[in-house]
């Protein structure tokens, strides 16, 4: 399950993303708790989750060349560096009583501006960090584990912290957490793949190469779509969660963060049953189910009023949410070309971020008038649907990718 640990470079940025990872999540549960203490408004809520995932719409296939051609470690290390100042600055603002709503918004759409290039030249630097390819399903199961981890861990202190002495420590404990990624990217050596470049930088004309690439495929086309899916479920349930615990369980912070470690414990268990998968046959058939287990588990949240039984489903949301995000990830770098791996998970990256601002926007306006519970049951009807259109390409996309499964 381990096996990419092996590497040195990758163990390095594994241990460093770890430690800002965890930063990370204790920042997102405080934002998401501070806009809604300051507004208690389920429309300015979708609004700040709107201004920090939109800009991975449009920056997304820029950042996606830019990985093809520059140093992507980098761009990374410059990444982490402007996210710790944009944490530092919503710390002093919250700790000097200053903060308002429109800090909050500029502030994150500043942070969405500076994620849509560090996510996806970090997808795409993931295979620099493993010599052996055979490992990178791996590698990339791991850094999803890494991430729920934190997710587990993260919101539960979150939690402590805010009920303790407020947002601004999570926001400054944040902001020391980036020293870790850092640092661990100072340290990393690698090679990039010997890929031929063609003379001249013209953006349109190598993003438009890498669109056609994938739309062209089948299996990578309809990994983006389901990957997408995921997006906008999980976009719904992070945006609406505030407001659920508050108007369904007349619940504070505490229950709140609590929700969101068992959602990432049910997350990190899914990706430990991606690391444990030796080859990804099958995965696209995994990603149907879990499809169809979102669907199911975001009705119970709109349905059922009885705590024990959402907390049970938060859990098997986790699992389903990453089994599909990350298998749609393990898919995608499995089947792209490493000369357009760049530009390809700039797509994903677009999937998974550039469609969950207008999720949340609308999930912010349905909650508004009908209550977050009937938003969760809306969506969780979707992705039902979702899921059987899913298996009837199961077949077509095995037969498609069969030289890849083949390949590894």
């Amino acid at each position: 399950m381990f096996r990419s640990l092996r590497h040195v470079n990758f163990r390095l940025f594994f241990i460093g993303q770890s430690v800002s990872l965890v930063g990370t999540w204790m920042q997102i549960v405080a934002l998401g708790w501070l806009s809604y203490r300051l507004t208690h408004s389920p429309f300015l809520l979708g609004c700040v989750a709107f201004a920090a995932q939109i800009p991975s719409l449009f920056l997304s296939p820029f950042a996606g060349v830019l990985a093809d051609r520059y140093d992507r470690r980098n761009i990374l290390i410059l990444a982490q560096a402007l996210c710790m100042v944009q944490a530092s600055v919503l710390a002093f603002l919250v700790l000097s009583h200053t903060i308002t709503i429109g800090h909050i918004l500029w502030l994150s759409l500043f942070l969405g501006i500076v994620g849509a290039f560090e996510m996806t030249v970090r997808q795409s630097f993931l295979v620099e960090l493993v010599d052996d390819k055979t490992n990178l399903a791996n590698a990339i199961a791991l850094n999803s584990m890494m991430f729920n981890a934190s997710r587990l861990v993260g919101p539960g202190i979150a939690g402590l912290l805010i009920a303790s002495f407020g947002e601004g420590i999570c926001f400054l404990v944040n902001a020391a957490s980036y020293i870790a990624i850092i640092a661990a990217l100072a340290f990393v050596t690698v090679v990039r793949p010997g890929v031929e470049r063609p003379a001249g930088f013209k953006i349109g004309r190598e993003f438009k190469e890498g669109f056609l690439y994938a739309f062209r495929s089948l299996p990578i086309r309809l990994m983006l779509v389901s990957v997408a899916v995921f997006s906008i479920a999980g976009a719904v349930l992070q945006t609406l969660l505030p407001v659920f615990v508050q108007e369904v369980f007349k619940g504070g912070s505490g229950m709140f963060a609590f929700l969101l470690s068992v959602s990432g414990a049910g997350a990190l268990a899914g990706t430990m049953f991606l690391a444990s998968k030796r080859s990804v046959d099958g995965l696209a058939g995994n990603m149907a189910i879990c499809t169809a287990l979102m669907g199911v588990g975001l009705v119970v949240f709109g349905v059922m009023k009885v705590y024990w039984v959402v907390c049970a489903a938060a859990f098997f949301l986790g699992v389903a949410m990453m089994v599909g995000i990350g298998g749609g990830n393990i898919l995608l770098q499995t089947l792209v070309e490493d000369g357009k791996r760049g530009r390809v998970m700039s797509l994903y990256a677009m999937a998974l971020m550039g469609t969950a601002p207008f999720a949340s926007l609308g999930a912010g306006v349905f909650a508004a008038r009908f209550g977050a519970d009937a938003a969760f049951a809306a969506i969780g009807v979707l992705s039902i649907i979702g899921a059987f259109l899913f298996s009837r390409e199961r077949g077509r996309f095995r037969h498609t990718a069969g030289g890849a499964y083949a390949s590894i």
